[in-house]
């Protein structure tokens, strides 16, 4: 049976981690990599992690520092100056009072982030130090001639690509020693692959795992994600080639936090998805988006089980077809989890039915780290 330790705060997770990668009371780590979906508390987490390994003076000023992060603060720090006024001159804004950015005229990152990008875009950059801001550029075909078209604003996917590959760059330097980022004992990277497709998600983890696993690396490293296949992919690269604690994170909401200790990839966390849709059920909580969640789990039921359509999955369940027109209606409606809208009392009485008739179909196993009230083999942490 796996541990499952539980925590009251983020802080108390954070510290956990820390221990893990100290060997503090337990064989030490070079890797925590953990899942968590989204709204669990993974950036804020993130935060926890870093702020632990700050030195303040009496008046608060940060003495030191030991953590390098990428999260979605880092993101903020790249803005884009779209040129309102001619349209013409784009450029993405660095923010310069960042420290990370630290020794950034002196380090000339252009030729690392480039060894980087080249292996997901054909996109080119030129960086302006003194601005602090950086000019895209990109070759295309007219006519059977190649032309550069200048000063461009890239896709969302590209932007990330690039913050990405920028944080990569760093990253070297750290583990290279460079004196601008000796401080740097920890790196944390929570969820790198937002707006990027699978092919892509696939190749920033073999990146990932092969930066960090460059010999004489010194750096201890904290990764979470949301994403199952990312997940995965860092679960089979990194292997035997480093010592790493792999965890399961779920937000068990006034009740705190659950860390679980795993040995499988994370198809464990389609029954934390169930989980969910029972406790919102059981509390008649049901937003429009949590069709989506359904959905979601019914196709990755038919991928299991070689279905073609998911209807196969709610076959021979009373209302079948209702079931079915339900599920492509509500499913593909622009809900949003930042603005959700409480369903209607005869769509969540209808919502009910598909899950309980799912679940009825499907005998799934709901591990002890997802039903309250019931006594289990658990550690629980102290502060």
């Amino acid at each position: 049976m796996s541990t499952i330790t539980n925590f009251t705060t983020l802080a108390e997770v954070a510290q956990h981690f820390r221990m893990d990668l100290t060997g503090d009371h337990r064989p030490m780590k070079d890797l925590v990599l953990f899942f968590a979906h989204n709204g669990t508390g993974k950036t804020r987490l993130s935060m926890e992690f870093k702020q632990a390994g700050k030195v303040l003076d009496m008046d608060g000023n940060v003495l030191s520092r030991d953590t390098l992060y990428f999260n979605a603060f880092t993101e903020d720090l790249f803005s884009w100056n779209n040129d309102l006024e001619n349209d013409t001159h784009r450029t993405l804004k660095l923010n310069p009072d960042s420290t990370f950015f630290n020794g950034l005229h002196e380090l000339d990152l252009d030729v690392k982030i480039e060894s980087f990008l080249n292996n997901y875009v054909d996109l080119k950059f030129d960086i302006d130090y003194n601005a602090s801001t950086v000019a895209f550029s990109k070759s295309i075909i007219v006519d059977g001639h190649e032309q550069t078209v200048e000063n461009i604003k890239i896709s969302r996917g590209e932007e990330t690509l690039f913050i990405w590959c920028f944080f990569l760059a760093i990253c070297q330097l750290a583990i290279d020693k460079d004196p601008a980022y000796s401080w740097v004992k920890y790196i944390y990277i929570d969820d790198p692959i937002s707006s990027l497709d699978e092919n892509n998600a696939i190749a920033v983890a073999c990146d990932l795992c092969n930066l960090l696993t460059t010999e004489g690396n010194e750096i201890k490293t904290v990764i979470s994600t949301h994403h199952s296949l990312f997940f995965n992919v860092l679960y089979n690269e990194f292997g035997r080639k480093v010592k790493n604690k792999r965890y399961f994170l779920h937000n068990k909401g006034a009740n705190g936090y659950a860390l679980q200790d795993t040995n499988d990839t994370p198809f464990f966390h389609h029954i934390a998805t169930l989980s969910e849709l029972k406790k919102v059920v059981e509390l008649n909580k049901i937003y429009t988006y949590h069709f989506n969640s359904l959905r979601s789990i019914l196709e990755k039921t038919a991928t299991f089980f070689g279905y073609d359509k998911i209807d196969k999955c709610i076959n021979g369940l009373e209302d079948e077809v209702l079931f079915e027109r339900a599920l492509q209606l509500f499913s593909h409606g622009k809900y949003s989890i930042f603005d959700p809208v409480e369903m209607g009392d005869d769509n969540k009485e209808l919502f009910k039915r598909i899950l309980n008739g799912f679940l009825g179909k499907y005998e799934f196993y709901f591990p002890q780290i997802f039903n309250e009230g019931i006594q289990t083999e658990t550690e629980t942490a102290s502060a």
